[in-house]
């Protein structure tokens, strides 16, 4: 029993992708744009398993991993501008936060 192909996986990739996208693009609040970088950076992570599998290696696995290290970097910055954002008592609207001025 093999189970799904890898186009299946890549689908639900591409569709994760796109979902993030899509939260980036239409979203104002910076907490759900985090979100949705991190659902888009979930579906480069399947694409790339899905790909090693296919290939029969590791080394998608392992550049998960890397990706993965990264996010949440990103996400502790991201938390992080908007708790200074927050104590500043300014708008959490993306469109209206330019720079932070210190």
């Amino acid at each position: 029993m093999q189970g799904p192909g890898i186009a299946w996986y890549l689908g639900i990739s591409a569709f994760l992708f796109g979902t993030g996208a899509l939260g980036v693009l239409l979203r104002r609040n910076p907490i759900i744009v985090l979100l949705s970088l991190e659902i888009m950076l979930n579906g480069g992570n399947l694409a790339l398993i899905a790909f090693a599998r296919h290939a029969g290696n590791g080394a998608g696995q392992i550049f998960a991993l890397a990706v993965m290290a990264v996010a949440a970097s990103e996400v502790c910055v991201g938390l992080g501008l908007v708790v200074a954002i927050n104590r500043r008592r300014l708008a959490l609207d993306v469109d209206k936060l330019s720079e932070l001025r210190g």
